[in-house]
C-alpha cells in the first residue's frame, strides 16, 4: 500500500462491485447446486478467487464472476457425485432440495433476485438427475443466457459439444418438469383447499384435488413420522397427506419458491415446508421438507403472531 492507500481503496472499490453481483451470484448457484448454504460457499470462494485476481482487463465483471462462480458449482456438483456413488445407501434416499420460504409480509431483495425465474423445487428435483456439465450448461445458457463461447472453457469442450450439454438437459427438463400454474390466486385457492382435506380428512375432496399421477416427495431424515418418502398416485398421496397433517397441526401458507406453500409452526418455531406444484388446476407435485438437521440449517425466523 503506498501513501495515498492507493491498493486499499481498489480492494474497496472491487469489494463493493462484488457486493452488487452478490445476488445474482447466489441466483446461479442457487439453481446449480440446490442447496442454500453451498450457495453462500461458492459465492465466497467466488470473491476469493476475485480478490487474488488481476482484473484490470476484465471489460464485464459480472460475466467473468458468473462463469467463476459457474466452475466452482462445477466442481462442488462433481466432488457431490463422486461421494453419492461410493455411498451405497443413497439410492435409498429422497432428497428434497433447499426450499426459500418468505411470508409475503417481507420484501428480500436477495430473495427477489433468487427467484426471479420462480425456479420450483421440482425442476431443482430434475436438475439434480443431470450430469453436473449438462446442468451447468443449461442453467448458465438457458437461465442466464451466457453464450456457448463462454461455457466451454469451463466444461473443457467445444461450443459445439457444449450446445448439445444443453439441449439433452432441456429434453430431460422438458419431459420431466411439471408446467406450474403461475396465478398465486389459484395457488392459494388449491393449497387452502388440500389443507382444509387433509384436516378433514375428506379422502374424496382430496382426490379431486389431486393429479391422477402426483408424486409426493418427503425428506425426513432420520424422523421416525411413518411418512414414505416417495409415492404416486393419487390414492396413495391423498393417505398419506393426512397423516402428514395429522403430525403438524399448526400450519400456515407462505411462499415456497416465491410460490403458494404451507409451513409447519407449532410454537412458532418452522418445523416443516411443504410446496405444491399446481398444473390445470391439481396437485401434480408435493415436495416435503421435514429433517430436523436441515430445518434448523435454514435458519428460519419464528413465527409470531
Amino acid at each position: 500500500m503506498d501513501d495515498n492507500g492507493a491498493p486499499a481503496n481498489r480492494h474497496d472499490e472491487l469489494a463493493a462491485r462484488f457486493e452488487e453481483y452478490r445476488p445474482h451470484l447466489k441466483s446461479v448457484a442457487y439453481r446449480m447446486l440446490g442447496s442454500l448454504s453451498e450457495s453462500d460457499d461458492a459465492v465466497q470462494e467466488s470473491w476469493i478467487r476475485l480478490s487474488r485476481s488481476d482484473t484490470t482487463e476484465v471489460a464485464n465483471l459480472g460475466g467473468w464472476l458468473t462463469t467463476v462462480v459457474g466452475r466452482i458449482c462445477l466442481d462442488m456438483l462433481r466432488t457431490r457425485q463422486s461421494r453419492r456413488e461410493d455411498s451405497l445407501s443413497f439410492s435409498m434416499d429422497t432428497h428434497v432440495p433447499d426450499p426459500v420460504v418468505s411470508r409475503g409480509d417481507v420484501v428480500d431483495p436477495e430473495q427477489e433476485v433468487l427467484l426471479a425465474d420462480s425456479v420450483g423445487l421440482a425442476l431443482l428435483v430434475v436438475l439434480e438427475t443431470l450430469a453436473p456439465a449438462e446442468r451447468l450448461a443449461f442453467v448458465l445458457h438457458d437461465m442466464f443466457a451466457v453464450p456457448f463461447d463462454e461455457i466451454a472453457p469451463i466444461v473443457e469442450r467445444t461450443p459445439a459439444a457444449t450446445r448439445q450439454l444443453a439441449s439433452r438437459a432441456r429434453r430431460r427438463v422438458q419431459g420431466s418438469a411439471p408446467r406450474p400454474d403461475n396465478d398465486p390466486v389459484r395457488q392459494r385457492e388449491v393449497v387452502g383447499a388440500f389443507l382444509a382435506a387433509a384436516r378433514g380428512g375428506d379422502f374424496d375432496a382430496l382426490l379431486e384435488l389431486l393429479d391422477p399421477d402426483v408424486v409426493l416427495r418427503a425428506d425426513t431424515g432420520e424422523l421416525a413420522s411413518g411418512l414414505s418418502k416417495l409415492v404416486r398416485g393419487a390414492t396413495v398421496v391423498a393417505g398419506q397427506a393426512a397423516m402428514f397433517s395429522e403430525g403438524a397441526p399448526a400450519i400456515e401458507l407462505a411462499f415456497i419458491n416465491g410460490r403458494v406453500g404451507a409451513i409447519g409452526v407449532p410454537d412458532g418455531q418452522v418445523v416443516s415446508v411443504m410446496e405444491f406444484t399446481i398444473s390445470n388446476g391439481r396437485i401434480v407435485e408435493l415436495n416435503i421438507l421435514v429433517d430436523p438437521a436441515r430445518m434448523r440449517a435454514l435458519g428460519l425466523p419464528e413465527i409470531r403472531g
